[in-house]
């Protein structure tokens, strides 16, 4: 299907924002808002928003994709994903504004940008579905944990490991003192945790507290991709299998959670983005 890029300016709190709609020739009546993370702007890395906007409008999918304050073309003080609320509201003004056939949208983001997505998602009723790519839970704690289960039980089997150690490149004491370094950080920040409850979710709480009242809270749909190349993603997904809750949150008939072998964090290759642009048109098709 035919599709047209059209540059657009909006505004958010006095701010000039810039982003770029790509419009379907005939286009239904679900979009979706690429939210994107810092410190990124609309284009993506290696393009992959300009090309994932393209692949989703060339099935009749009209996507805006946008820089928020302060970051690429757009106005206004540097700020990080918990503060662009308020961009977010704006760019979908803006988009429903521009394609009257709208009756909702899916905000769709990778990293940071997910969590922000998925923030937003029960604030307005615009807002019918999120696609969380890699979200990002980062903690101490997280990281740590993420590291000993998934990067160094990894290189004890890969080949490339035990011919440095044969030949002598292997550098043990370096290697100690970075495991070490890992397994502090985890007991340290371990007697810290608390168990989540609704009746703890302020302003303070950490950020896995915060994701998970975001999803108690959003009653639409969620199509989780993970990345199995990403630590990113693999801390998400220890995160996301260590509590009833989150057991009983992410298997609900409205969550739909797909791995992507091999990828890495921002799916670098062309089949990886081929495959999840595959998979968001089907998801955003499916009802």
């Amino acid at each position: 299907m035919q599709y047209e890029d059209i540059a657009l300016t909006f505004y958010c709190q006095g701010a000039r924002l810039t982003g770029i709609l790509s419009k379907p020739q005939q286009a239904i009546r679900r979009g979706v808002l690429f939210v994107v993370g810092g410190p990124q702007y609309r284009i993506g890395s290696h393009r992959q928003f300009t090309l994932l906007a393209r692949q989703l409008a060339g099935q009749g999918i009209p996507v805006l994709r946008f820089d928020y304050r302060g970051m690429g073309d757009s106005e206004g003080m540097q700020r990080d994903f918990t503060q662009i609320d308020e961009d977010i509201r704006a760019a979908l003004d803006c988009f429903f504004q521009q394609e009257q056939q709208l009756q909702e949208v899916v905000l769709w983001g990778l990293c940071d940008a997910a969590t922000a997505s998925l923030h937003y998602s029960h604030q307005d009723p615009r807002v019918s579905g999120v696609v969380l790519v890699n979200p990002w839970v980062r903690t101490e704690q997280g990281m740590a944990k993420a590291y000993l289960k998934h990067y160094y039980l990894q290189r004890l089997l890969e080949f490339s490991f035990w011919k440095k150690m044969v030949t002598g490149q292997f550098n043990p004491i370096s290697a100690l003192g970075s495991l070490g370094h890992q397994v502090l950080k985890l007991v340290a920040n371990r007697k810290n945790v608390e168990i989540d409850t609704p009746s703890k979710q302020e302003s303070g709480a950490p950020l896995p507290n915060k994701l998970l009242q975001d999803l108690r809270q959003f009653k639409g749909r969620v199509l989780c991709i993970l990345c199995t190349n990403d630590l990113t993603a693999q801390e998400f997904s220890d995160l996301s299998s260590s509590s009833p809750e989150w057991k009983k949150l992410m298997s609900a008939a409205r969550v739909t959670c797909l791995t992507l072998e091999a990828a890495n964090h921002t799916f670098s290759q062309r089949n990886w983005r081929e495959k999840i642009g595959a998979w968001t048109i089907a998801w955003c098709k499916s009802e």
